[in-house]
């Protein structure tokens, strides 16, 4: 026994030849999290940010997301495509988003406002890793509702049919995601941070949670038909999950060793 997927509209209104989307609503709302997050963090005593420096951040984290997100997911999913035809890029009505794209894209706007306000990259980091994890919850609750980006055949009482999935029971790995990479991860940034740390320790700490998180996942998900397991064992979301680990990890015992080192 397996449950049926629910019966969801993706569209959840139309006006005209204007739809608006589950999945585009799931963006809103984690965009709208980061700038009442982001403006919130800024009013605290000494906190070092004005609202204009908020709002010039999210709009460079924004940008980040978006082109980074679409760029990577030609380039790491689809690249086979892209060389046939580089026009594909463009083509953002056909879908695919990549949040490893996404994350370089951000860490590219973070280095750029770093470098136009003069602030550390590390502390710009550490400022905005905290707001990313309730986006991805979001989004993978609007992977969820779309049906798509499913599970691995399984036999848990749990697992669910969706209709693009064949007729067989799935993990619903987008809930997982959601669950591990967006709340448990937030949930963990927000106790680790709520006392003094070094510079870039929070920013290593995300990098190493998400990484994890989405590489153990990766096993329940299922691979892109058109990429499948590289030597049968191993995804290309785990692939490009292992340098997250890697640089996260490295990065709290760097700045973990600064910080001892400038107090001794």
């Amino acid at each position: 026994m397996a449950l049926q997927f629910p019966e969801i509209d993706p569209i959840i209104f139309s006006i005209g030849p204007l739809s608006v989307r589950w999945y585009g609503l799931m963006y809103l709302i984690g965009f709208a999290f980061a700038m009442w997050w982001a403006n919130k963090e800024s009013e605290k005593p000494n906190s070092g940010w004005t609202k204009e420096q908020v709002s010039d951040l999210l709009f460079y984290g924004m940008l980040g997301v978006i082109l980074g997100g679409r760029i990577g997911y030609v380039l790491f999913y689809n690249f086979n495509k892209f060389l046939a035809d580089p026009i594909t890029l463009f083509k953002v009505w056909e879908g695919g988003m990549s949040f490893h794209g996404g994350a370089l894209g951000v860490i590219t706007a973070i280095f750029v406002f770093a470098w136009r306000t003069n602030k550390s990259p590390l502390s710009v980091g550490d400022f905005v890793v905290p707001m990313v994890p309730v986006g991805l919850l979001a989004g993978r609750i609007g992977n969820f509702i779309n049906g798509e980006l499913w599970g691995r055949t399984t036999d848990v009482p749990w697992a669910i049919i969706f209709p693009t999935g064949g007729d067989v029971p799935r993990h619903p790995s987008q809930l997982y995601e959601a669950f591990f990479e967006g709340l448990v991860l937030f949930l963990i940034l927000v106790w680790y941070r709520k006392q003094p740390r070094p510079a870039g320790s929070i920013a290593g700490l995300f990098l190493l949670g998400y990484g994890s998180f989405r590489f153990a996942i990766e096993y329940f998900r299922e691979p892109d038909a058109h990429i499948g397991l590289y030597a049968g064992v191993i995804s290309q979301g785990q692939i490009l999950s292992l340098p997250m680990i890697i640089g996260g990890l490295g990065l709290m015992i760097w700045a973990h060793r600064r910080e001892v080192a400038r107090a001794a």
